[in-house]
């Protein structure tokens, strides 16, 4: 594992060098777009992305997982508030955290490479760069570091001064929602169907707990039963290794065939009855438009990955904080002067 992530870490390094500069126009373009744009601390803080960029390599260095760990930090703090860093605060005075929700509680992890990521902003350019932003970036960073697309990333958001346990339990797609449900959340968010195919496609790394998916292994449908939907070998496999009781924090690999490599090959999981996660599993079983995104993205990952990268934008621009709206944190833990 720390073979690969050196040569992860090598890998992207070598091709950040290829990142192209943005120039005045897209900045106006940017700014005509809502205030966010690529070169939004070019001036400010011109290393900003360099420095998140080294250490989201480091931590997946250190460890393959975090990517994915990281990449979920975003999703699940665009999904309440906005993309406004309210997951990340603790509890302290009058805040109510987010990472004791249902969806985060005991799942949610990468925090500490959130703070080394901010403390290193900091040191270079103080009350200057937003945890929120920092967030988004580490997103993109652990896509390009599994070997996943890049993409440009608008920038300008602001730190929320609050946060929503309510709004995390209540806005999170939940691992055994329904096809309707899981759709009707993206939507609330201003995403589309095809986001929705898109975006579940990072499920192609990562880990999930046993008590995500126990219930398809012996009580789908609350009659004692298993999910008929799923492979009969892979359910086999997935008995040993999640009991009926117990064992909660048990980890499966999301995608069984390269959990720390992105790729396209969780749709070709999906379409041979192998997800691991109803919420993964109803994309191809439920809906015929969502089968049909399916198909395509497992026949052609260059398909995948340009829907992926367009689809991730979209979601990190959900409802930002721009201008002088919240603040810049200087912990990302709490808000300031509290």
């Amino acid at each position: 594992m720390a073979r690969i992530g050196s040569f992860l870490v090598l890998l992207y390094l070598t091709y950040a060098f290829t990142l192209c500069i943005c120039h005045d126009d897209e900045s106006n373009y940017g700014r005509e777009r809502g205030n966010l744009f690529p070169g939004f601390y070019r001036s400010s803080c011109p290393r900003a992305e360099e420095i998140v960029r080294s250490v989201v390599a480091n931590a997946v260095a250190r460890e393959t997982r975090m990517a994915a760990s990281l990449m979920r930090l975003h999703f699940h703090d665009c999904f309440v508030q906005g993309c406004d860093g309210s997951l990340l605060l603790d509890t302290s005075g009058s805040i109510v955290t987010e990472k004791n929700s249902n969806p985060n509680s005991r799942s949610a992890r990468g925090f500490e490479v959130v703070d080394e990521i901010k403390a290193a902003l900091e040191s270079e350019c103080p009350n200057t760069v937003s945890c929120a932003d920092a967030l988004t970036l580490a997103a993109r960073d652990s896509s390009v570091l599994t070997g996943g697309p890049s993409w440009m990333v608008p920038l300008g958001r602001r730190d929320s001064t609050s946060a929503s346990l309510s709004g995390s339990n209540n806005n999170i797609p939940a691992p055994n929602n329904t096809f309707n449900i899981i759709v009707s959340r993206f939507n609330n968010q201003g995403l589309d169907l095809t986001d929705v195919v898109a975006l579940s496609g990072s499920h192609t790394i990562g880990f999930s707990r046993c008590t995500s998916f126990r219930q398809r292994l012996y009580n789908q449908s609350g009659n004692g039963s298993p999910d008929t939907t799923l492979e009969q070998s892979y359910a086999a496999n997935l008995r040993q290794r999640c009991p009926r009781s117990g064992g909660d924090q048990i980890l499966s690999e999301l995608d069984i065939n390269s959990a720390g490599r992105f790729d396209n090959s969780y749709f070709k999981n999906l379409i041979e009855n192998m997800g691991l996660l109803n919420s993964d599993q109803v994309l191809f079983s439920s809906n015929e438009q969502s089968r049909e995104l399916v198909k395509k993205y497992a026949e052609d990952q260059e398909e995948f990955f340009e829907q992926f990268a367009e689809s991730m934008v979209k979601m990190g621009n959900i409802s930002p904080l721009t201008g002088s709206s919240g603040e810049i944190r200087k912990n990302c833990r709490k808000i300031n002067n509290s």
